[in-house]
């Protein structure tokens, strides 16, 4: 991270994302709107995303990052002085100082990271419906399926019918295929019929 004695370096109000003509802040107070970095390939959008993230740990905020190629996990480790790195900070009246953060992989498979779980009643019926492609008269089902459990303390049971629903096959688990949710609904008494014909 580029750091300075001058009015260029992160603060506890905002966290100092770069400089064109003029320097670029991110006031923390603020960070919790939408956001939405654009560019052409090579014109900083992942670096964007690391300062950013950097600028967060270093404000004590947690950091939730899906980075699928791993453009991010550098973070992790001490950074290298390059060259092109200094020139750019020097330009900028900054002095680069490599730094590392705490980080934790999560890993969907949980072989090599954290593992990512959780359970159907951790996601709950708006979830599980979005993920099982529900129409409208489906999710009412699956909310009144989970208030009946969360009433008479058939949580298990009701999770057992969905895992036994999916079965044991990872397309199944994935999503793939309509014949674990027509069984859920028509075992529940929804009705399978026409299971798509209302969307």
């Amino acid at each position: 991270m580029a750091t300075s004695d001058n009015k260029m370096a992160d603060t506890d109000q905002k966290i100092f994302i770069g400089k064109g003509e003029q320097p670029a802040w991110l006031t923390l107070g603020l960070a919790n709107r939408h956001g939405l970095v654009t560019g052409a390939t090579g014109t900083g959008k992942t670096v964007s995303l690391q300062v950013m993230a950097e600028g967060f740990a270093r404000a004590g905020v947690p950091v939730f990052a899906a980075d699928i190629k791993g453009d991010l996990s550098g973070i992790s480790e001490v950074g290298e002085a390059k060259d092109f790195i200094v020139k750019r900070a020097s330009e900028m009246e900054l002095s680069f100082q490599p730094d590392q953060f705490s980080t934790v992989f999560w890993d969907v498979f949980g072989e090599q990271g954290h593992p990512v779980r959780a359970t159907v009643s951790e996601m709950g019926p708006l979830l599980l419906s979005r993920m099982m492609d529900l129409n409208d008269v489906q999710e009412g089902v699956m909310n009144i399926a989970f208030r009946v459990a969360d009433e008479q303390g058939a949580d298990h049971a009701v999770r057992k019918r969905l895992e036994a629903d999916r079965g044991n096959d990872p397309a199944s688990a994935s999503g793939a295929g309509k014949s674990g949710r027509q069984q859920f609904f028509r075992r529940t008494g929804a009705g399978a019929e026409g299971f798509h014909a209302h969307r």
